[in-house]
Formats: structure tokens, sequence, C-alpha cells
């Protein structure tokens, strides 16, 4: 079993709890993902914050292709590792 993760990063809240339930739809997530809030080191005001989305993909079985473009539809993107 590997610890495979994936990082969505998503430009605010309500669009990292959309994906979280695209998730869910579109994959069959299991573990339901939390979005997180990333502030940036010295920021003060929550609406600049990114949000993001970690997905535990130990069999592997997540498309990266695929997570790119989900989080493309709400403007964000997948780190890579």
């Amino acid at each position: 079993m590997s610890d495979v993760r994936h990082v969505l990063v998503l430009p605010d809240r309500d669009a990292a709890e959309e994906v979280v339930d695209a998730l869910r739809e579109r994959f069959g997530v299991s573990e339901e993902p939390q979005p997180v809030r990333d502030a940036l080191a010295g920021e003060d005001d929550a609406e600049d914050a990114q949000w993001l989305v970690v997905l535990r993909d130990e069999d592997e079985r997540l498309d990266p292709a695929e997570l790119d473009r989900l989080a493309g539809e709400w403007e964000g993107w997948r780190e890579e590792p």
C-alpha cells in the first residue's frame, strides 16, 4: 500500500466545498476530504487565502489528469508531489 496524496488548490471555500461534493459524485471517493484554509504567512485577510483539498489515494486509482481537470473547473489546480 502506498501513501499517495493529491492536493487540490482552490481559490475559496465555496469552490473547495463544491469540489469535495464533485469528488464523491464523479470519483466515488469514500473517505470525504475536508477543505483546509491555506493562509500565506503574514496574511490577515481570510478572503486572500487559498483552500486545499487533500485526498489520500492509497490504491492509486485516481487519475491525476482527471483531478487537474476537476480543479480547473473551479479555477484551481492540482499540486504535483
